[in-house]
C-alpha cells in the first residue's frame, strides 16, 4: 500500500529489547484539506534508519504493509491491533526552504503601439 502527505512528527529511536528497534513517523495525510488524518506509522529494525533524513513539512510517499495481531490479557478478553509497517519512504517534496517554482510570464517583445496587433476581433 502507498500513501502520499506531509511529515508532522518524526519519533525518536525506541530500543524495545535487546534485539528490537522501532520509530514511528507521523502523516499528516489531507485527501479533504478540510479535515487532515494524521496517520501513524512505525519503522523497525533496520529500517528505521529511512527516518534519519526526513524532515517535519517534507511532502512524502510512504510504501508500508498493513499488519494485525491479537492480544488476550489474563481475564481471556481478546483485543485487535493494527500497525502500519513503513519499507519504503520517498521524499517528494522538501520542506524546510524549498521553494516551488513560480511560473514567470513571457517577456512582451513588441510594445509599439500598431505592431502584432492585428487579431481579427
Amino acid at each position: 500500500m502507498e500513501l502520499k502527505g506531509k511529515v508532522h512528527e518524526v519519533g525518536e529511536l525506541q530500543q524495545v529489547s535487546e534485539t528490537f528497534k522501532k520509530r514511528d513517523l507521523i502523516i499528516e495525510y489531507a485527501e479533504n484539506p478540510t479535515y487532515p488524518e494524521y496517520i501513524k506509522f512505525e519503522t523497525i529494525q533496520d529500517k528505521t534508519a529511512l527516518l534519519d533524513t526526513v524532515k517535519v513539512g517534507d511532502e512524502v510517499e510512504v510504501s508500508f504493509n498493513l499488519r494485525g495481531r491479537p492480544w488476550t490479557d489474563k481475564a481471556g478478553k481478546t483485543s485487535y491491533f493494527n500497525s502500519l509497517v513503513v519499507w519504503r519512504l520517498n521524499t517528494l517534496v522538501k520542506g524546510s526552504g524549498a521553494v516551488a517554482p513560480q511560473y514567470t510570464p513571457p517577456a512582451d517583445l513588441d510594445n509599439s503601439p500598431g505592431q502584432g496587433d492585428d487579431l481579427p476581433f
